[in-house]
């Protein structure tokens, strides 16, 4: 597996340079300074580490008060519902995919960027379309120093939206390995969403009806090294607006993720054959604030290509997100109003491409103002 690929030759981050402090680099990838990352950012005291084994044992039991639970899957349940409470975030090794699927994977996004720009354009994203190959996207109004491949699991078009895949021609092997590792992703998304609804002691599969027809998606993120990783960033601060996050990531490293303890950065170590998970809005909504989505980013170095897969597992687009009612009493009432998934996800869409006037949508413009 080649850990440390070689900086693609493309053009699309020459143009419209400014020089910064002896570099050429365009202003839009410029962090406000209370976002810059620090030269040194510590991996002790990092999100949990959660050994997933016991599902290669035993079934996920639907009733979370059945006596007969496999002690090794209580104990797991328990440790889910440790981290997703106190970080948002954790870490899963022994989840039961291939390493040699990892290793093709890997392979074919390191080949699909090293192409000429010309040869990735051919797949560009649109405004009219949001899938396909990107250069350019924002985060937070800010330009982000990454290329990326998105993909969906399931193609939409409701005449306003479409979301059609957008396959390169090359690597030849691109489309089938893509294929072969959303499948296995998805199965595992959805073991991780039985284990997270049984540490709500609801039944394993309460959740799973909001994923049918889901449009969840899937991203190669393509980190080029940067000549001023101090100013920069490969994506800003900002907390996903999806239920849940599964993440491989090579062995370069660079996901920081914001404590809740103590709001200090620190840096995920990427462990081989592992997979990030992070609880995103939906759940944080869902759960009624239980469970919250936890801010993040992605740094560069000035030396390494970095490579991560996020697959995002999202409900499908005719949801309509609020606080489930086993979680919400009198004395925790509803902290958010419902609002529709559709029309939040093609509100975000926008943002994405260009610097905007104003901030995108977020789920604290849903937030109640007074809790009744």
């Amino acid at each position: 597996m080649n850990k440390n690929p070689q900086k693609p030759n493309q053009n699309s981050k020459n143009s419209n340079k400014a020089s910064i402090m002896g570099f050429q680099i365009d202003p839009s990838f410029i962090q406000a300074a209370e976002h810059r990352p620090k030269s040194t950012i510590s991996d002790a005291g990092s999100i949990p580490l959660i050994d997933l084994s016991p599902l290669l044992h035993h079934d996920i039991h639907s009733d979370p008060s059945d006596p007969t639970i496999p002690n090794e899957i209580s104990s797991l349940i328990t440790a889910i519902g440790a981290a997703c409470r106190d970080w948002g975030f954790f870490q899963v090794v022994n989840h039961g995919i291939d390493p040699q699927l990892l290793e093709r994977i890997e392979a074919v996004a390191v080949e699909f960027f090293a192409l000429p720009a010309e040869e990735k354009r051919k797949v560009k994203r649109d405004e009219v379309n949001a899938l396909g190959y990107y250069d350019s996207e924002h985060t937070k109004n800010v330009r982000d120093w990454k290329e990326v491949l998105d993909l969906v699991i399931r193609e939409y078009d409701d005449g306003l939206l479409v979301l059609k895949n957008r396959w390169p021609e090359y690597p030849p092997a691109m489309r089938e390995t893509c294929e072969e590792y959303i499948a296995v992703v998805e199965n595992l998304s959805y073991k991780l969403i039985e284990l997270i609804a049984l540490s709500l002691n609801l039944p394993a599969k309460y959740l799973n009806n909001f994923f049918k027809d889901s449009s969840s998606f899937f991203r190669l993120n393509y980190y080029n090294p940067c000549p001023t990783p101090n100013l920069v960033l490969g994506v800003g601060h900002h907390k996903d607006s999806v239920a849940l996050t599964v993440l491989y990531q090579d062995q370069v490293g660079g996901l920081d993720v914001k404590r809740k303890s103590d709001e200090g950065w620190v840096r995920v170590k990427p462990i081989p054959n592992s997979y990030i998970i992070n609880v995103g809005s939906i759940i944080q909504v869902w759960t009624n604030e239980k469970y919250e989505s936890v801010e993040h980013r992605a740094s560069v170095n000035s030396e390494k290509a970095r490579l991560s897969i996020p697959f995002f597992f999202l409900p499908t687009f005719s949801t309509n997100v609020k606080p489930l009612e086993e979680l919400v009493s009198d004395e925790n009432p509803a902290k958010y109003e419902e609002y529709n998934w559709r029309d939040y996800f093609s509100s975000h869409l926008g943002g994405n491409f260009k610097k905007m006037d104003k901030e995108d949508i977020q789920i604290s413009h849903f937030k109640k103002t007074t809790i009744i």
